[in-house]
């Protein structure tokens, strides 16, 4: 209706003036309410690029030990770079920040110090990524979005850190660090970083990038200017002002809910069922479940030949690329027709979704049935196509 006279002033409302049950479902309209309302354009599901942030999967085991050289260790799809730089036990610890939901954590513990660190020395803790997976950040054109790194920390060592992006596709990095402010303490820490316009990801399944979390460095990685905007990588600047954790036997360092997405703020981590982090871990690196129980069944055979006994096994999931197969020492291969065991297996082969793998047998009937099983506890076969 018009209004006589002056028009009243406009008065935003509050939550205050409106009161409670007047706003209901039904009276707002269909319409009106649409998915880029919800989720203010960020992406909602999946959103989280780090696998398995929460530290809960762990197939490789669940401690390593003595260790001095870079490898993937314990909790799945984390990598683990060491040189000159003490020993260290790695482990999926139990000690998880109180009431965010966390069951498990990766620990570093130092086991033989290193207080005068060598000019190369390098101690990280790091997840590396496809391109492929990573085409939505932009990276290399004008509308590259900037991104959010968001972690919980304790370590005995208080002072300085560095967490850094590194695109290993064009060699290019941009580096912040942190403050761990109380010793063995769990702190929360945050780290939003620009997007880069300069040098775009391959779009395959390649290694193109990975996310850091620095223990140490020599140095050689540590005596210029903290790179803090993304430009060509310069060794000397990755790591400036960081601490050094493998200066004591007493030092460890736990991290837990990682999380890395788009946007300049953190949200609250993302948990995924155990089926769906599995699958994702699945892809990089599938092993069998080892046990204390022998003679389990892990996949029929066939004697291919008189002397040749074969089984095939198909991967829970498609594995990133064609995957290394390893086997434990426990694993058999009965052949059902000559009623022997075949103590170790031989030749392997396998594509992204099956692998295969050869006994070598006597007195065998061709077409007859055999299979491969778990003779022993450590017998278990791997499939390993890590970045």
């Amino acid at each position: 209706m018009s209004y006589i006279g002056k028009t009243p002033t406009s008065v935003p409302l509050t939550s205050s003036d409106i009161t409670d049950g007047i706003i209901s479902t039904a009276k707002i309209a269909d319409a009106n309410v649409t998915n880029p309302k919800l989720t203010s354009g960020s992406q909602q599901n999946f959103r989280n690029i780090v696998i398995n942030g929460d530290m809960s999967l762990a197939q490789r085991g669940t401690s390593a030990s003595g260790l001095t050289n870079s490898a993937y260790r314990t909790c799945d799809r984390w990598y683990i770079t060491l040189t000159s730089f003490g020993t260290w036990t790695a482990s999926q610890d139990t000690d998880v920040p109180t009431g965010q939901g966390f069951a498990k954590s990766l620990k570093m513990d130092c086991t033989t110090a290193n207080g005068s660190l060598s000019s190369n020395s390098v101690g990280i803790i790091e997840q590396r990524f496809e391109g492929q997976n990573l085409q939505y950040l932009k990276k290399g054109t004008s509308s590259a979005v900037s991104t959010t790194v968001s972690f919980w920390v304790k370590s005995t060592k208080t002072g300085t850190f560095i967490c850094e992006l590194d695109d290993n596709d064009n060699t290019r990095n941009i580096n912040k660090s942190y403050t761990i402010s109380s010793s063995d303490t769990w702190e929360k820490k945050t780290i939003t970083f620009d997007g880069d316009t300069t040098g775009a990801l391959g779009n395959d399944n390649g290694y193109s990038f990975r996310v850091l979390w620095w223990l140490g460095a020599g140095t050689d990685l540590s005596s210029g200017t903290l790179q803090t905007s993304w430009g060509s990588t310069v060794n000397a600047n990755r790591a400036v002002g960081q601490a050094n954790i493998a200066d004591n036997t007493s030092n460890n360092f736990y991290i837990t809910g990682v999380q890395w997405e788009t946007g300049t703020t953190a949200s609250d981590f993302e948990f995924l069922p155990v089926d769906v982090n599995l699958g994702r871990c699945f892809k990089y690196y599938y092993k069998t479940t080892e046990g204390t129980t022998a003679s389990i069944l892990l996949t029929g055979g066939i004697e291919g030949t008189t002397t040749a006994g074969v089984g095939s096994f198909s991967f829970p999931t498609q594995m990133r690329a064609t995957p290394t197969l390893s086997f434990g020492s426990g694993i058999r291969f009965y052949s059902a027709g000559t009623g022997t065991i075949t103590p170790t297996i031989g030749e392997n082969r396998c594509t992204t979704t099956v692998m295969s793998c050869k006994a070598t047998i006597t007195g065998g009937t061709v077409g007859q049935a055999g299979y491969v099983y778990r003779g022993a506890s450590d017998g278990f076969l791997v499939g390993d196509a890590e970045l």
